[in-house]
């Protein structure tokens, strides 16, 4: 007998009456299968009704002709045959060399499919889906059922099919596991739907075009970005990479709430939103998930690696290839916007990097908001009833592709993409680069947090329970509101869902053992360090990651000498570190031109440690401070040391928010005052007159300093864009990109003159954020371009802003000498 696997429920209590089995069948030998087993009684006996079945092709056409007319009520039941690869340790999957049967083994040719059914029955069954009566497909396709009235049968069947393959889809599921979800007729369904025909009709209105090429070009689109996943495609590009990455990295994954994820995943489309540090980010996550019987994402991929092999495999494993820039296209943007919300309406899982891109520095690159826009729209307009965004942190301790993004940092050209870079590539992934740590963050509700940030169109906030079984339904739309005031409270409420996806990420980053040793060697002025300093300099810094008790990796490891010898030979192999063994015993320091793939491993933790940082200068600055010091006279000449630290400490977070994502002030003061009472937990009591100096002294007595570790390389790139500007006529426009290369430029003289502490400030990146602080501070252009007046007070501002830098580099100068570790050698302590 056949074996049956059937998605159907229960109906034995269904009164008698006629079935209709829909038979999808791609051979003769699945259509005799399904015909023997249908006329044994198998589907009836399923089903628990006694009833005569009429067998039809899962054909619109037939469809349409033999069953969406019928005056009686029928229940309708898809049946199809489920061909199965062999089971290999308990689990089936297909292999490379089941490809030697040239055959698909879920797809087999007629000959193969008669050569199973004799020698391995196991591996195929009858499956159904989940029955529906004629009147529930009518009921649930209105607009297509009008249309069958009407007179026009092929909505109302094609609707019918698609319902058929989805039941089929779903029930193969239950059989093969949830990363095997993948969606089918997804052009022709959007293609299909009155709203989005609705809505290209209106774009032909508004751009003047006929309605047939709009559509034309719709369907184009379509056919460009629908990924046609496959599932043995998936199943041997897992195959061929993961080897290729295992030889690489030890995958550490904190697995602890994906079962949770996994549940609220039946209900809700998930939206994974990994940092992008690497190449093999969607590599390392996809694995993650599959081993976790997570359906494939839908990944959101640059067309720059759509080239041969990897643009066809990648579209079959998920890949979802938008162009760069469609602005003005209006067709395509609703192409677009319409394929998210089908997707999401469905549940299937998307996965992009919201930064845009690779970061170039190693921390968290500043949100790109376009396809947050995409996913909020669906929520306004009650397309989904929730999406749960999912920060991801994937943080690796070695990288081997530092190299490029180094060179691109000081102006190179970046190599595009092609069959040699993927030679490279792989090549590249030969050698050891110890762990990646995946991180998941808590889910965010997309709809809690858009209610939460005041958009308009969504009802006051309410919460939304993630974790219980019972979700509330859709919120109701907000009051009408003027659109241009409405549409920028839209805007303002996604960009900050993007900075509480940036927060989440962050907040699971780990500190990696890369990272502290970075740290510690790119705060060191002019001087190798033995093993024990670099031990005696990590001491106090591996306390106060304890005391904050902050996500780290192995970094116990570097309390111990020999421990910490594997590390440095590690980044001495990845040319990072240089030693020298020439004397009585090995000193260490950042090999020449490292600089910035040093920097690259300590950003990948920078954030732990900027409070810290601002709290050093905002000190420094309350003990230095006179009455007519240009960093105290904003709060008056009566203000205390208090005063002067926390204007300053305020007025750095304003310098350094195109760098890091801080909280609101009140937030931010309660960190601040945290990181004080960590310094100096009797400050509170301490008299106003001697504060200053006596939080400077316990400062020192902590044994070490970040400032110059972490804010130097920002600052000086500030500080190069703040002189450039000083010193251009204040009427002359800005060209960004000419305005980058000149800094490049500038600063590589700057770093020979050693104004510049190293070459990480000459970054393009750093430039980048440098000059958009410089707009946002109206340092670009004048008020009033034909005023003499206007001219010379931007001049004047300009230059303010470049003796403001100069004085903070003056104090994370003084910083660094205060530290233990740029004592003269021998005195570290």
């Amino acid at each position: 007998m056949i074996e049956h696997r059937s998605g159907a429920p229960a109906t034995s209590d269904l009164p008698l009456e006629s079935v209709v089995a829909l038979v999808d069948s791609a051979s003769g030998t699945e259509r005799e299968l399904i015909g023997r087993w249908v006329a044994d009684g198998g589907l009836t006996a399923e089903l628990g009704v006694r009833a005569p079945v009429t067998q039809l092709d899962l054909d619109a056409g037939a469809i349409a002709d033999r069953l969406t007319g019928r005056a009686d009520d029928p229940l309708v039941v898809p049946v199809r045959v489920l061909w199965l690869p062999p089971e290999r340790d308990g689990v089936r999957r297909v292999t490379f060399g089941d490809l030697a049967q040239l055959t698909n083994p879920r797809r087999p040719n007629r000959l193969a499919q008669r050569r199973l059914i004799e020698r391995s029955p196991d591996r195929h069954l009858v499956l159904t889906g989940s029955p529906a009566r004629l009147s529930e497909l009518r009921a649930n396709n209105p607009e297509a059922t009008a249309l069958h009235y009407a007179g026009t049968a092929d909505p109302l069947a094609r609707a019918v099919v698609r319902a058929a393959v989805v039941a089929l889809e779903r029930a193969e599921r239950g059989v093969i596991g949830d990363r095997y979800k993948v969606p089918r007729l997804v052009t022709e369904e959007i293609l299909d739907s009155p709203e989005f025909l609705r809505r290209l009709e209106s774009i032909a209105d508004e751009i003047g075009a006929d309605p047939q090429e709009v559509h034309r070009r719709a369907e184009k689109a379509l056919n460009e970005l629908v990924a046609a996943q496959s599932r043995m495609v998936s199943d041997l590009f897992t195959q061929a990479m993961r080897p290729v990455h295992a030889s690489t990295w030890k995958v550490d994954c904190d697995e602890s709430g994906l079962t949770a994820l996994r549940d609220l995943n039946r209900r809700y489309p998930l939206v994974f939103l990994p940092s992008h540090r690497s190449y093999v980010d969607a590599f390392v996550l996809g694995d993650v998930l599959a081993r976790n019987d997570f359906p494939p994402n839908h990944v959101v991929g640059g067309a720059n690696l759509r080239f041969w092999p990897m643009g066809p495999i990648a579209r079959r494993t998920g890949t979802i290839f938008i162009r760069r820039s469609f602005g003005g296209d209006t067709v395509y943007q609703a192409v677009v916007e319409e394929y998210f919300a089908y997707l999401m309406a469905r549940r299937f899982n998307l996965e992009w990097y919201f930064e845009g891109g690779r970061t170039r520095t190693g921390k968290l690159r500043p949100p790109r908001y376009g396809l947050l826009n995409y996913l909020a729209a669906a929520v306004r307009q009650e397309r989904i009833a929730d999406a749960l965004l999912v920060p991801v942190s994937i943080t690796y301790e070695r990288l081997n592709e530092l190299g490029a993004i180094a060179d691109e940092q000081m102006g190179g050209r970046k190599k595009p993409e092609g069959l040699a870079w993927l030679a490279r590539y792989v090549r590249n992934q030969q050698h050891s680069a110890g762990h990646v740590y995946v991180r998941f963050g808590a889910p965010l509700s997309a709809r809690e947090r858009l209610a939460a940030h005041g958009d308009p169109l969504i009802a006051t906030p309410v919460t939304i329970p993630l974790y219980p079984a019972d979700i509330t339904g859709r919120a109701r739309t907000g009051p009408d509101e003027p659109r241009d005031e409405s549409g920028e409270k839209e805007r303002l409420a996604v960009q900050r869902l993007a900075f509480d996806v940036a927060v989440g990420i962050n907040s699971v980053t780990p500190i990696t053992v890369n990272a502290l040793v970075t740290l510690v060697l790119l705060g060191v002025h002019q001087r190798a360090l033995t093993r024990a300093e670099v031990c005696e300099v990590l001491a106090p810094v591996l306390d106060y990651i304890e005391q904050r008790d902050l996500p780290c990796g192995e970094i116990a490891k570097l309390r111990d000498e020999q421990s910490l010898a594997v590390v440095l030979e590690q980044l001495s192999l990845a040319k990072v570190v240089t030693v020298y063994r020439g004397g009585v015993e090995p000193v260490y320091s950042i090999e020449a031109g490292a600089h910035l793939e040093a920097a690259f491993y300590r950003n990948s933790a920078v954030h732990w440690f900027v409070d810290r940082a601002i709290v050093e200068l905002a000190i420094l600055a309350a003990v230095d401070a006179a009455p007519d010091d240009p960093a105290g006279d904003a709060v008056g000449p009566d203000a205390d040391a208090l005063d002067i630290g926390w204007e300053e400490a305020y007025r750095l977070r304003d310098l350094l928010k195109f760098e890091f994502f801080f909280p609101d002030r009140t937030e931010f003061a309660e960190r601040i005052t945290a990181e004080v009472l960590l310094i100096d937990p009797r400050w509170r009591s301490r008299s106003r007159d001697t504060l200053g100096s006596e939080i400077l002294a316990a400062l020192t007595g902590t044994g070490f300093m970040m400032a110059h570790r972490v804010l130097r390389s920002f600052f000086d790139a500030q500080l190069v864009v703040a002189e450039r500007l000083a010193a251009r006529d204040p009427a002359a426009g800005v060209d960004r990109k000419e305005f980058v290369d000149e800094c490049v430029s500038v600063g590589r003289q700057m770093l020979l003159q050693q104004r510049l502490h190293s070459t990480e400030s000459v970054s393009t990146e750093l430039f980048g954020s440098a000059l958009k602080l410089a707009a946002n501070r109206g340092l670009l252009e004048p008020t009033d371009p034909e005023s003499a007046e206007s001219l010379a007070e931007l001049a004047a501002r300009r230059a303010e802003f470049a003796e403001r830098l100069r004085t903070i580099g003056f104090r994370i100068s003084r910083a660094a000498t205060l530290d233990p570790s740029n004592l003269p050698a021998g005195r570290v302590r």
